[in-house]
């Protein structure tokens, strides 16, 4: 039989052994002390259990506060051409303005064009123009808020210290969100309500509250309220924005909780402008549209950072300069569905898994010794060893297992006998047609192995293509599924022939136990 090189040999022990030494950590009670990249497999939520939220973008307030934008910008242009106008506001979907000259409309809706790109102007009744986008415009807006609000969550998730969330779309407008281990979502619901979008506007003094309700206002100015009920004017564009904050920590000032915040060069240069032209005016600092904190501009404030006071507690401190810092939803998110699955269900979940493993590699082990004799002890080798490669291979990757990745497993347990009974049956034929026991076993690997190679490999294109197009679950399954395909080929078929050939190396059999 073909003998195995020493370097072949010590690539199959280092491999077997590198497997071992990643698998042990699961079979430990407490791993808290090993480092973080010698680590037992995650577990996902439907085993250590932990919280589902189902998450809906609400893409009506967008669109809404995008059209309000177009409104501003749209009036400011008939302003700035001297356009007489009548009628001008925002809808849920579209921007209305009434201009009785021909001329002069024919001139607003070239204008109003150039205002964003998918914009475009149509006619309604009486001369009126009505400015929307298109619903092109209106998916591409979708997609990238939502691909925002997953981005923003994620960062929320991970501030919070969550092993292993899952966070991924779900159709057009929705977001999954798993949270393993975690029992009470309240929290979480909590944090990912507030879209967290801040910014600093200068209070108008020439305004008052009275003023806005009487309708006497200025097209810069609008009126808002405070925490405490309280109302302002502030203006409508802001001084700078919360998407040049860098860094957001809870602090204390004067033995009060305060959140500490920092602004990147732009934003710092931005306010320093502001807070240097507008001393003894009042700044108002926004927070999903409520204003957290006006102070007196006491003196420029130049080095691109500040304080926000308010009544806080050191945890709401630090929840807003969690929010912060992992920046603004672009969009409110609604809790479409919620379920808990508790940690006791998951316990049930890895006992029954572990059983069915157990039983169906018993069944597997007593059918292999029945059928082949001592090479079925040897492919009961494998197997086992298969397992520690498995295991191995997932801890190393920091793969999170599933019931579905269970399920995985334990087919690539019955799996993994496949090509050692492609193999001893290729002996058996060999030993028939009058070889001798090396020569016969020789064979058995070489011409067994186009076929094993075949049946794996169409077997891993299917993972592959679960992979590619499954979500959640059916991933898990694929990985374990993958993973275990390339694990029982190397076992099967490597380790097994290092054991033959040193079983029939040193004791020169004259027939094969078969």
């Amino acid at each position: 039989m073909y003998k195995l090189s020493r370097t072949r040999i010590f690539l199959i022990l280092a491999i077997c052994a590198i497997g071992i030494f990643f698998a042990v950590p699961n079979m430990m009670k407490d791993t808290s002390s090993l480092p973080k990249w010698w680590q037992p497999v995650n577990l996902g939520l439907d085993l250590q259990g932990g919280s589902n939220l189902l998450l809906q973008v609400k893409m009506d307030d967008v669109i809404k506060e995008r059209m309000s934008t177009v409104e501003d910008s749209a009036r400011q242009i008939l302003r700035e051409n001297k356009i007489r106008y009548q009628n001008l506001n925002a809808g849920s979907e579209s921007v209305k303005v009434k201009i009785d000259n021909m001329n002069s409309r024919s001139k607003a809706r070239s204008l109003f064009a150039k205002i964003d790109n998918g914009i475009v102007v149509e006619d309604g009744e009486d001369g009126e123009l009505i400015i929307k986008y298109t619903d092109q415009a209106l998916n591409e807006l979708r997609l990238k808020v939502v691909d925002q609000s997953i981005e923003i969550v994620r960062r929320r998730i991970d501030e919070l210290g969550t092993k292993e969330p899952v966070i991924q779309r779900q159709g057009s407008d929705r977001i999954v969100v798993q949270l393993p281990g975690l029992q009470n979502p309240e929290y979480v619901k909590t944090l990912l309500g507030k879209t967290a979008k801040l910014s600093f506007h200068m209070v108008d003094s020439r305004s008052t509250a009275a003023d806005a309700r009487r309708g006497v206002l200025g097209s810069s100015s609008r009126l808002i309220k405070g925490e405490a009920g309280e109302t302002y004017v502030i203006s409508r564009k802001p001084v700078v924005g919360g998407e040049n904050l860098v860094d957001a920590q809870a602090a204390f000032q004067e033995g009060q909780p305060v959140v500490s915040f920092k602004f990147n060069t732009i934003g710092g240069k931005k306010f320093g402008e502001a807070t240097k032209n507008n001393i003894g005016e009042r700044l108002a600092i926004v927070l999903d549209n409520e204003v957290i904190s006006a102070p007196v501009v006491q003196s420029a404030i130049t080095g691109g950072s500040g304080i926000i006071s308010g009544n806080f507690t050191l945890e709401s401190a630090n929840d807003l300069a969690l929010l912060l810092r992992s920046g603004a939803l672009p969009a409110p998110l609604e809790v479409l569905e919620e379920r808990t699955v508790g940690a006791g269900l998951g316990s049930d979940s890895i006992r029954e898994g572990v059983t069915a493993s157990i039983i169906g590699l018993i069944a597997i082990i007593v059918f292999m010794v029945l059928a082949y004799g001592l090479f079925g002890v040897f492919t009961t080798v494998t197997v086992l060893m298969n397992l520690f490669l498995m295991l191995g291979a997932l801890s190393f990757m920091g793969a999170t297992l599933t019931l579905p990745g269970i399920a995985g497993i334990i087919l690539t347990i019955g799996m993994a006998v496949d090509a050692n009974v492609l193999i001893f049956e290729r002996m058996r034929e060999e030993v028939k047609n009058g070889r001798s026991t090396k020569d016969a076993a020789e064979a058995g690997f070489e011409e067994a192995w186009g076929t094993i190679v075949d049946s794996n490999l169409t077997t891993l294109v299917a993972a592959f293509v679960l992979f590619y197009f499954g979500t959640g679950p059916v991933r898990g399954f694929a990985v374990t599924l993958a993973i275990g395909i390339a694990t029982s080929m190397f076992t099967s078929v490597t380790v097994t022939r290092l054991i033959i050939t040193s079983w029939l190396t040193r004791y020169k059999p004259k027939k094969l136990p078969i």
